[in-house]
């Protein structure tokens, strides 16, 4: 858990992709879930921001 950490206050690749994809993954379960509108509503900004973190952060030096 530190290594994830650090990775994150240095801005290491790994850490920020992974939590990129997390996001992604969040967004995408947000979209087929039935139950809360919420969620639904959230999800396409959940999954464009994941997107969009997830294309900056791969410019980051590993």
């Amino acid at each position: 858990m530190t290594a994830f950490l650090n990775g994150l206050l240095r801005l290491r690749r790994g850490a920020w992709e992974n939590l990129a994809t997390v996001l992604i993954a969040l967004g995408v379960v947000m979209l087929m879930q039935p139950f809360f509108l919420w969620a639904f509503s959230w999800s396409f900004v959940v999954t464009l921001v994941g997107t969009v973190m997830f294309i900056i952060t791969s410019h980051f030096p590993e």
